[in-house]
This record gives structure tokens, sequence and C-alpha cells, in this order.
């Protein structure tokens, strides 16, 4: 049987070859080039999306050629490389950034802010109104957030470090929360093991419920480690700390603004002018500072003290003294 051999012209070979070397050179220049954006755009990859509908999508936009992108992507090898998120795309992008966000998978990365002072209901009315995270949190409270977070039962109050987090669009609420807990878990630690010879806790959850209430009782820096000494010394002593926050906390929804001497009365686990002792829980999330001057009071005599009125208190020895302290700075 006679075979037949196929000859390609050289010219042919040639010429495919140069179309092929000229295709690389152009796409490396053009690949180079800044995006053509007039503003900064955010584009979202959603989830198992393919590179041909990512592609597709950044065209729709604007953001890029069509068969440029995507052959420079072939070129590359990455065509199959997308990842799902939130990317931030500037005209300081070029073609080749941009495919290299979109397969490292550099998405927006958004903050979330626990505030010194906030309670845990508060905390997570927040993550359930910020739609950029996944709420899988509904109708949990502070008394059942502990179980639902896989941790050792408990409540949950005071116990998510307050600071400034990162996350990425969809991520789910109780992943930061987790992330929150185990910052506050080294912080506490980290001050226990830095403690003073004169405190007495037997735990540092005894700590971190006094440093909550030193958290509500002021913003004044220079006044955290004498309101911890005051109340050191009184759990010393066997007085009652008498903070009006914990009463606050304990009325929950049934404080309108107005703490009244009815309040102060009514007993209740958090009313610590009924009550001797710390309250059961904390009552916020403490920061750093208020931790620290838990586990390190000052020293000295002071056993009352009353706020000024101007965010700074007024520090007394005795009753008597405080008595005239609260006429001067809260019955004028």
């Amino acid at each position: 049987m006679n075979k037949r051999i196929l000859f390609i012209p050289a010219a042919v070979i040639v010429s495919g070859v140069a179309f092929l070397v000229g295709m690389g050179i152009y796409l490396d220049r053009w690949a180079e080039k800044p995006l053509q954006v007039a503003e900064e755009t955010v584009f979202i990859v959603e989830p198992a999306m393919s590179f041909t509908a990512v592609a597709d999508h950044l065209v729709d936009a604007g953001v890029v050629k069509g068969w440029q992108f995507s052959l420079r992507a072939r070129q590359r090898g990455l065509q199959g490389s997308v990842q799902s998120g939130e990317y931030r795309i500037t005209s300081a992008l070029t073609p080749d950034t941009l495919l290299d966000r979109l397969t490292l998978g550099d998405v927006v990365a958004h903050r979330f802010l626990m505030v010194e002072g906030s309670t845990c209901v508060a905390v997570l009315a927040r993550l359930a109104a910020d739609d950029r995270l996944t709420f899988d949190l509904a109708g949990v409270g502070a008394d059942d957030l502990m179980a639902r977070l896989e941790l050792p039962a408990g409540n949950a109050e005071g116990r998510f470090f307050p600071d400034t987090y990162l996350f990425k669009r969809g991520d789910k609420a109780s992943g930061l929360l987790l992330r929150a807990k185990s910052k506050m878990d080294a912080v506490l630690e980290e001050a226990w093991s830095q403690r003073s010879s004169t405190v007495s806790f037997d735990t540092p959850y005894d700590a971190l419920i006094l440093a909550s209430i030193i958290e509500k009782e002021t913003a004044f820096p220079p006044d955290r480690t004498r309101i911890a000494g005051v109340f050191v010394r009184r759990l010393a002593k066997g007085m009652r700390l008498q903070s009006d926050p914990t009463v606050i906390y304990g009325l929950g929804d049934a404080y309108d603004g107005n703490l009244t001497r009815q309040m102060l009365k009514t007993d209740g686990p958090y009313n610590t002018y009924r009550r001797a002792g710390l309250p059961p829980s904390p009552i916020a999330l403490p920061g750093r500072a208020s931790i620290e001057a838990a586990l390190n009071p000052d020293g000295g005599d002071d056993l009352y003290f009353v706020a000024r009125g101007d965010g700074t208190s007024e520090f007394s020895k005795t009753l008597d003294e405080h008595n005239k302290a609260v006429a001067r700075y809260q019955r004028r």
C-alpha cells in the first residue's frame, strides 16, 4: 500500500510561529497596561463560578476586553484557578495583576469593630445587621451562645475581646466571635500571669468580671487602676461593691436611662448594692487596660468614688468624705 506523506510548506510553519510569537508579545504588552476603569469597582465572584463566567462579567462591566483576558489567562495557565470572593478593581491594576488577584484570592478585607464596654447582645445585633457577614447565630443570646459556638458552657458576656477584626464577604459571624474569644483568652492569660500579689481572685474569670465593671465605670485611663483599687479593697473588707453599672445591666430592657432609688433597692443577682461579692458574670466587654487594672490595682486607702460629671472621678477614704463629694457633684 502506498503511503502519502503530507508536506507542510515551510512558509506556513514560519508564518504560524511568527503569529504565535507576535501574539505573545502583544499579550505581554497588553497585560501590563492599566485597566481602563473610570472609578473603583467592586466585583464579586460567586462560589463555583467558572472562569468563563468571570471573564464575561468583567467584559460586561467594561473592566477588560473579552478575548484578550481569556487568552492571557490560558497563556499563563490560570483559567481554572479563580477564587470566589469580593474584589476591588481600580485603574492602578493591570490585566496581569487582576489575574493574580483573582487566582490568589486577594479579596477585599472588611472591618468589624467590637467596642469596649459593649454587651454581648449589642455585638450580636451588629453582627446580624452587617450584610457582608453570614449570620449563623439567629435566636442566640448570651446564655446559650457558648454552646452554639461549641465552647465550654457558661455565660458568654465579656468573653470576647473588643478589637477590630478583618473578614471577607460571606464569612460566618460565629467564626469572627471564635477569633475574638481566642484573643480574649490570650490577653486574660497574659494579664493573669503578671498580676499583682495584692489581688486575691480565685480565677481569671473573677478578674474578668471586675474588669468589665471597671470598663463601665470609667473611660478616663488614669482612673482605672484607682477604681480597681477601691473595688479590690471593698471586696477584701467584705463591703458591697455598690456599682451602678451592675444594677443597670441586671435591669436589662427595664432600664430607661434613669436609675432610681427603687431600682437600687430591688434585689437581683447583679445588684451589688444588695448583694456582696462579684456579680455572677461580666457585664460588658472589657478592654486590655481594664483587665490589667483589675489585676494590678492602685494601692492606698480609698474606699469610695463618685463621678464628677466630666468623665473623671472623685475618690474618698471615708463615708463622710464620700457623702460630701456626692452632694458636691451629683446633687447640685
